[in-house]
């Protein structure tokens, strides 16, 4: 077996944010790789609305793609669980459109308990 190992000048894979604050919360693991792809997204795709806030429009059955998760009951039950915890806003449009959902950052109050 041949082995890779790091050194100071390797470059890293492709990467998501993964916020340390993130671990604390009381949401599931889908829900939390959820949250990165989504922050990911924003960050490199992100739309501004018009007071010059990101957003990201994301239709259920893209993040479901995404995650390789099948049934839309786990991504809707994993993007509630993420609006529950005050990690995502959603905001819907007009009939047809993909609603807005708004990758919100956890508070300093939130980085104490992880």
């Amino acid at each position: 077996m041949n082995f890779e190992f790091m050194t100071i000048d390797t470059p890293l894979p492709p990467c998501m944010p993964f916020p340390r604050a993130l671990t604390g919360f009381p949401v599931s693991s889908t829900a939390k790789v959820m949250y990165c792809r989504m922050l990911d997204a924003m960050l490199s795709k992100g739309q501004e609305d018009e007071n010059g806030i990101l957003f990201v429009c994301f239709p259920v059955t893209a993040i479901a793609a995404v995650l390789s998760r099948s049934p839309p009951m786990t991504v809707k039950r994993s993007l509630n669980e993420l609006e529950t915890a005050g990690l995502i806003m959603r905001v819907r449009q007009g009939v047809g459109e993909p609603n807005r959902i708004y990758v919100l950052i956890p508070g300093k109050e939130d980085a104490a308990l992880a």
